[in-house]
């Protein structure tokens, strides 16, 4: 398969990513022996709906301590991906470190929320990046402040699984970077796509597919440097 081609050939070509386009901007992804989740005994807990509303403090050190890259910038996979996509597509993304959106993209979905985002429980109102790294407090009405990404046992926005399938169903070539897809409800939206959607896959490890799907392993930094500007 010629990427190349195949990419210049399409009429609308939606990219599905996750952690590992963001691994190369210096933001660690969850799983591997040195992501966010390692070294602890039960992250998914500490990144719950629970553990916020149970135990507020150790959720922000989690997330203070774990999630915030405040000087990463987009590499060369965002900003080919948002030319791209900023002509003739549409990014949805698990990542909620908004790079997608940084590095110009105008049609991003961001599936999972954005770190970015903080608002007070108690009020709505929103506070900075900066704010939240200083206190997860309101000092005005004492409310516990909060990214709004979707934590574990909450539900995905459901204007973002809207926009999403419909990014989907427009797409005559989707291709699937950085993310192992084991994650649901993000994998199922392949469900939705059209019969004769091409299907690309780019990963450092060989992924294995329900479907019929081209894939591309190796290093996604080098796939998308190769690609004409």
């Amino acid at each position: 398969m010629n990427l190349q081609a195949t990419l210049d050939q399409a009429r609308h070509i939606t990219f599905m990513t996750g952690a590992g386009v963001s691994t190369a901007s210096g933001i660690p992804d969850y799983r591997s022996k040195n992501g966010i989740y390692a070294g602890h005994q039960n992250p998914e807990y500490l990144l719950s709906a629970d553990n916020l509303r149970d135990h507020p403090e150790s959720f922000y050190q989690f997330v203070k301590e774990n999630m915030y890259f405040p000087d990463a910038q987009p590499n060369i996979i965002h900003t080919q991906m948002a030319k791209i996509a900023n002509q003739k597509g549409d990014i949805i993304t698990q990542n909620v470190d908004g790079l997608h959106t940084k590095a110009g993209a105008e049609h991003v979905i961001e599936f999972h929320g954005n770190l970015n985002r903080i608002y007070c429980q108690t009020c709505g109102q929103q506070f900075t990046t900066a704010e939240y790294l200083q206190s997860d407090r309101h000092a005005a009405d004492h409310g516990i402040l909060r990214p709004d990404i979707v934590l574990y046992g909450e539900a995905i926005d459901p204007d973002a699984v809207a926009d999403s399938i419909t990014a989907i169903q427009a797409a005559d070539v989707i291709m699937i970077v950085g993310t192992s897809f084991q994650v649901y409800p993000f994998a199922g939206l392949i469900q939705y796509r059209q019969p004769d959607a091409k299907l690309i896959a780019v990963n450092e490890e060989q992924l294995q597919f329900p479907f019929p799907v081209e894939m591309i392993q190796g290093d996604a930094v080098n796939v998308f440097a190769q690609l004409k500007e």
